[in-house]
Protein backbone atom coordinates (compact mmCIF):
# COMPACT_ATOMS: atom_id res chain seq x y z
CA UNK A 1 0.00 0.00 0.00
CA UNK A 2 0.89 3.39 -0.95
CA UNK A 3 0.47 5.71 2.52
CA UNK A 4 1.49 9.14 0.23
CA UNK A 5 -1.66 8.32 -2.13
CA UNK A 6 -4.02 8.41 0.44
CA UNK A 7 -2.18 11.44 2.33
CA UNK A 8 -3.24 13.65 -1.11
CA UNK A 9 -6.84 12.38 -1.70
CA UNK A 10 -7.53 11.59 2.31
CA UNK A 11 -11.41 10.88 3.48
CA UNK A 12 -13.30 14.60 4.79
CA UNK A 13 -13.85 12.28 7.86
CA UNK A 14 -10.38 11.71 8.83
CA UNK A 15 -8.64 14.70 10.33
CA UNK A 16 -5.85 16.94 9.68
CA UNK A 17 -4.00 16.15 13.14
CA UNK A 18 -4.30 14.34 16.58
CA UNK A 19 -7.66 12.60 16.31
CA UNK A 20 -11.44 13.59 15.87
CA UNK A 21 -14.83 11.65 17.16
CA UNK A 22 -17.27 10.96 14.31
CA UNK A 23 -20.74 9.59 14.24
CA UNK A 24 -21.18 6.14 13.40
CA UNK A 25 -23.70 5.71 10.84
CA UNK A 26 -23.26 9.13 8.80
CA UNK A 27 -19.26 8.69 6.87
CA UNK A 28 -19.15 5.23 7.79
CA UNK A 29 -20.68 2.35 9.58
CA UNK A 30 -18.25 0.72 12.44
CA UNK A 31 -17.77 -2.84 13.16
CA UNK A 32 -16.14 -3.09 16.67
CA UNK A 33 -14.18 -6.40 17.41
CA UNK A 34 -11.64 -6.32 20.70
CA UNK A 35 -8.69 -7.86 21.33
CA UNK A 36 -7.07 -10.86 19.96
CA UNK A 37 -10.20 -11.74 17.97
CA UNK A 38 -10.02 -8.16 15.91
CA UNK A 39 -6.20 -8.65 15.23
CA UNK A 40 -6.98 -12.09 13.87
CA UNK A 41 -9.68 -10.48 11.80
CA UNK A 42 -7.34 -8.20 10.43
CA UNK A 43 -4.63 -10.05 10.42
CA UNK A 44 -6.79 -12.64 7.59
CA UNK A 45 -8.10 -9.52 5.85
CA UNK A 46 -5.22 -8.02 5.48
CA UNK A 47 -4.06 -11.12 4.04
CA UNK A 48 -6.40 -11.94 1.63
CA UNK A 49 -6.43 -8.47 0.20
CA UNK A 50 -3.06 -8.33 -0.38
CA UNK A 51 -2.71 -4.95 2.32
CA UNK A 52 -5.71 -3.45 0.47
CA UNK A 53 -8.57 -4.02 3.38
CA UNK A 54 -10.04 -0.07 3.64
CA UNK A 55 -10.16 1.69 6.54
CA UNK A 56 -9.16 -0.36 9.91
CA UNK A 57 -8.37 1.42 13.05
CA UNK A 58 -6.66 0.50 15.83
CA UNK A 59 -7.82 1.69 19.44
CA UNK A 60 -4.45 0.88 21.88
CA UNK A 61 -6.51 2.22 25.24
CA UNK A 62 -10.20 0.29 26.58
CA UNK A 63 -9.15 -2.93 25.45
CA UNK A 64 -7.43 -2.65 21.98
CA UNK A 65 -10.45 -2.62 19.92
CA UNK A 66 -10.42 -2.62 16.23
CA UNK A 67 -12.81 -0.73 14.20
CA UNK A 68 -13.67 -1.77 10.50
CA UNK A 69 -15.03 1.01 8.61
CA UNK A 70 -17.73 -0.21 5.98
CA UNK A 71 -19.72 2.16 3.75
CA UNK A 72 -22.96 4.18 5.51
CA UNK A 73 -25.66 1.65 5.84
CA UNK A 74 -24.08 -1.82 5.53
CA UNK A 75 -22.79 -2.73 8.91
CA UNK A 76 -26.65 -3.35 9.78
CA UNK A 77 -27.19 -5.77 6.78
CA UNK A 78 -25.14 -8.58 8.87
CA UNK A 79 -25.99 -10.14 12.07
CA UNK A 80 -22.89 -10.17 13.98
CA UNK A 81 -21.87 -12.49 16.55
CA UNK A 82 -20.52 -11.42 19.91
CA UNK A 83 -18.01 -10.32 20.62
CA UNK A 84 -18.77 -8.96 17.63
CA UNK A 85 -20.86 -4.59 17.01
CA UNK A 86 -21.95 -2.75 14.35
CA UNK A 87 -22.22 0.81 14.97
CA UNK A 88 -24.37 3.16 12.75
CA UNK A 89 -26.51 1.61 10.40
CA UNK A 90 -29.89 2.59 12.49
CA UNK A 91 -29.31 0.22 15.40
CA UNK A 92 -29.71 1.11 18.72
CA UNK A 93 -28.34 5.13 19.18
CA UNK A 94 -25.39 6.85 18.60
CA UNK A 95 -22.33 5.77 18.53
CA UNK A 96 -18.94 7.80 17.81
CA UNK A 97 -15.83 6.50 16.30
CA UNK A 98 -11.96 7.79 17.34
CA UNK A 99 -10.78 8.75 13.55
CA UNK A 100 -6.93 9.10 13.83
CA UNK A 101 -4.94 11.40 11.17
CA UNK A 102 -3.46 10.20 8.49
CA UNK A 103 -0.14 10.52 10.06
CA UNK A 104 1.58 12.77 13.65
CA UNK A 105 0.62 11.82 16.50
CA UNK A 106 -2.29 10.40 16.98
CA UNK A 107 -2.06 7.83 20.33
CA UNK A 108 -4.11 6.48 21.44
CA UNK A 109 -5.55 5.75 17.69
CA UNK A 110 -4.08 3.87 14.97
CA UNK A 111 -4.06 3.02 11.51
CA UNK A 112 -3.75 -0.98 10.95
CA UNK A 113 -5.12 -0.48 7.25
CA UNK A 114 -5.58 3.46 5.40
CA UNK A 115 -8.33 4.32 3.30
CA UNK A 116 -7.57 4.59 0.02
CA UNK A 117 -8.98 5.98 -2.80
CA UNK A 118 -9.07 2.12 -4.49
CA UNK A 119 -10.48 0.88 -1.04
CA UNK A 120 -12.43 3.73 1.04
CA UNK A 121 -13.73 1.34 2.86
CA UNK A 122 -13.61 -2.53 4.12
CA UNK A 123 -16.07 -4.73 2.00
CA UNK A 124 -18.75 -5.99 4.23
CA UNK A 125 -19.54 -9.29 3.10
CA UNK A 126 -15.60 -9.83 3.46
CA UNK A 127 -15.85 -8.98 6.64
CA UNK A 128 -18.47 -10.87 7.50
CA UNK A 129 -16.98 -13.92 6.32
CA UNK A 130 -13.64 -13.11 8.05
CA UNK A 131 -15.19 -12.93 11.18
CA UNK A 132 -17.40 -16.01 11.11
CA UNK A 133 -14.38 -18.04 10.39
CA UNK A 134 -12.02 -16.18 13.03
CA UNK A 135 -14.97 -17.21 15.50
CA UNK A 136 -15.37 -21.23 14.65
Amino acid sequence: MNPSKSLDTKPLWVPDCGHALRLAGVHFDAVRIPGVVGEEVAYHLMEFTDFQAGPIVREAARGRNLYFLLAPGTASGFVWPAPVRALGGGRGGESYVGIPALDGTTWPLGWRSLPTVEDPFVEGELLHQTVESALR
